[in-house]
């Protein structure tokens, strides 16, 4: 348990600081904005109540919005991800439940489990922060392409990051 809380706050910490320090500072264009820093979120164990996710994913978008200077839409797309969370993985659970100690992530659920999960969740994310952002319909096409781009580009590096640092034998995972 307390191993596990220490590896939540180091991924934290980690795709925080990839986020602020790494992403922020590359120019991908308009119409991809990647946010790996969801991942942190995406990966909370299946056990974790509803609320806590609701809390955590505040202060990550908080956080996220205090070095982008962005007034709140970082933390409240990260609360709307958490709230449909629940939702999603109730959605798709299998029959007899998510076994103990199982995790969230394509080497514990597989590729396909994987793409169902992150890609509409990401999905779902951009959406909300992307016209929140513009707030308003005035650019909805260009709204709209610069989530489905930001939500590609975005899962190419949750896709990576899932390869390079987690597997099932405990490093990071």
């Amino acid at each position: 348990m307390i191993a596990e809380i220490g590896k939540n706050i180091i991924r934290f910490v980690l795709l925080i600081l990839l986020q602020t320090l790494i992403i922020k500072n590359i120019p991908f264009g308009s119409y991809f904005v990647p946010m790996p820093y969801v991942l942190f979120l995406l990966m909370l164990p299946f056990e974790t109540m509803p609320l806590l996710v609701l809390i955590l994913a505040f202060v990550t978008g908080l956080t996220v919005d205090v070095f982008y200077d962005t007034q709140g839409i970082h933390a409240s797309s990260c609360v709307v991800l958490g709230f449909v969370r629940f939702y999603f993985l109730r959605l798709l659970a299998p029959r007899e439940g998510y076994e103990a100690n199982l995790k969230p992530t394509v080497q514990y659920m597989g590729n396909a489990w994987f793409v169902y999960y992150a890609l509409p969740m990401l999905l779902i994310h951009h959406l909300f922060f992307f016209y929140l952002e513009e707030f308003g319909f005035n650019d909805f096409l260009f709204t709209l392409l610069k989530t489905l781009g930001s939500t590609l580009a975005s899962f190419v590096f949750v896709y990576i990051i899932q390869f390079l640092f987690y597997r099932k034998d405990g490093v990071l995972a």
